[in-house]
């Protein structure tokens, strides 16, 4: 999947679920909490990790794969939230990244 679909699918689940916010809140969350609960899952990815790793038991039975990328979701709801590009901000990371370590 390109960075391009992966975004436009990401924004359609999000609308989905403000949808659902909407109805049991009455308000669809704001960008804080979209960061929040961004958060939270990428706690519970370094929970599974050391449970993956047989470092620490994990008290949850989330799958791990399934948390990545939930977390990867999460950064293109954040940046399109925040009008990013949000293949632009991957691209201009891994591109500075490979210039700095060359």
């Amino acid at each position: 999947m390109d960075l391009k679909k992966l975004k436009e699918d990401s924004m359609e689940i999000r609308k989905l679920y403000h949808a659902l916010e909407e109805r049991y809140h009455l308000e669809k969350w704001s960008i804080e909490e979209d960061a929040l609960a961004f958060l939270t899952d990428a706690g519970i990815v370094g929970r599974l990790t050391m449970d993956n790793q047989k470092r620490w038991p994990s008290i949850t039975q989330d799958d791990l794969s399934m948390k990545i990328g939930e977390c990867v979701w999460w950064l293109a709801v954040l940046a399109e939230r925040m009008n990013l590009d949000f293949e632009n901000c991957v691209e201009k990371f891994i591109e500075e990244k490979m210039n700095d370590l060359k």
